[in-house]
């Protein structure tokens, strides 16, 4: 039996960073996402979960277009996102697997309903805007903005991923030999009621939902690929250098941005810590992180 993979997909990397937000952009590089993972899947069993943060973003901004009703929550425009993200995906998948069944599953994760992050939005989702431009919409909209590189960008509410509510349905379509796209966007998070479970407005860091996953499946390996090729210290100096082999307490002696790398280096310091082996890396190079010849491994 081949051994388990989660494949974590960044938003950025689906929708790189500055790219108009349309649909040909993100196909293009769904394009290239579908293609690196198909060569994943020849020697795994992979589970994909993919962010939505640029997507969910936009659909925000054009939920305030029709001014009749009320913004749909984020838990919906997430469900919405995920369910797009993971039809393009599946379908480019299964043209270049037609003999490998793909499912695109919509995933509910339960969250605490107090948990501390909505208080302290950190989730970019969105396009980017300059300082000026974010000035203005974050007082016409009421939002938090906060920088994201040399650009600024909307934050939201992160609570952390408590229990995958239908991981035993991605269980038994990977036991049948699919590939399984799930957890999109980090999921629909939801918490438990008196009324039974109820959505909650915030975005899942898909990189924590990943990890969760991969430990609830006993996944062999948790794969992060995104928009940088390896986790660097000291980056964006003279000064910065890749980490290509570390370990939970090295990471644990740095400091990472906590709405980009550091999620991803939470995670994967998470599962390594757990017993499995995690990977940070370029889309592109997806098998040769796997095999070590690229990206950062991280094992304890």
């Amino acid at each position: 039996m081949k051994p388990t993979a989660v494949v974590a997909l960044g938003g950025n990397a689906l929708l790189r960073r500055g790219d108009a937000p349309s649909f040909e952009n993100q196909l293009a590089n769904v394009k290239i996402a579908a293609k690196a993972i198909a060569e994943i899947a020849k020697e795994y069993r992979v589970a994909i979960v993919h962010g939505n943060g640029p997507q969910v973003g936009l659909l925000a901004l054009q939920n305030l277009a029709y001014d009749k009703v009320s913004p749909y929550p984020l838990d919906v425009l997430g469900a919405e996102s995920e369910g797009m993200i993971g039809y393009m995906l599946a379908q480019e998948l299964q043209n270049l697997m037609p003999k490998t069944e793909v499912t695109s599953l919509l995933t509910r994760i339960e969250v605490a309903g107090d948990d501390p992050s909505m208080l302290d939005p950190t989730k970019f989702v969105g396009p980017v805007y300059n300082e000026e431009e974010a000035g203005i919409l974050a007082e016409a909209n009421n939002w938090t903005m906060k920088p994201d590189g040399e650009y600024f960008r909307r934050v939201v509410p992160s609570p952390k991923p408590v229990n995958i509510i239908d991981k035993k349905s991605i269980h038994t379509l990977l036991e049948d030999g699919q590939i399984v796209i799930c957890c999109g966007g980090g999921g629909i998070p939801v918490c438990r009621s008196e009324f039974g479970y109820q959505g909650v407005e915030g975005v899942i860091d898909k990189d924590l939902a990943a990890t969760l996953l991969a430990k609830q499946l006993k996944a062999d390996k948790l794969l992060i690929l995104t928009d940088a090729d390896a986790v660097y210290l000291d980056w964006g100096t003279e000064q910065q250098r890749a980490l290509r082999a570390t370990t939970p307490a090295e990471l644990g002696e740095y400091s990472f941005p906590a709405g980009s790398m550091g999620p991803k280096v939470e995670a994967a310091a998470d599962f390594a810590q757990f017993g499995g082996r995690a990977y940070i890396g370029a889309l592109e190079e997806g098998l040769d992180v796997l095999a070590e010849r690229a990206g950062t491994c991280v094992s304890a």
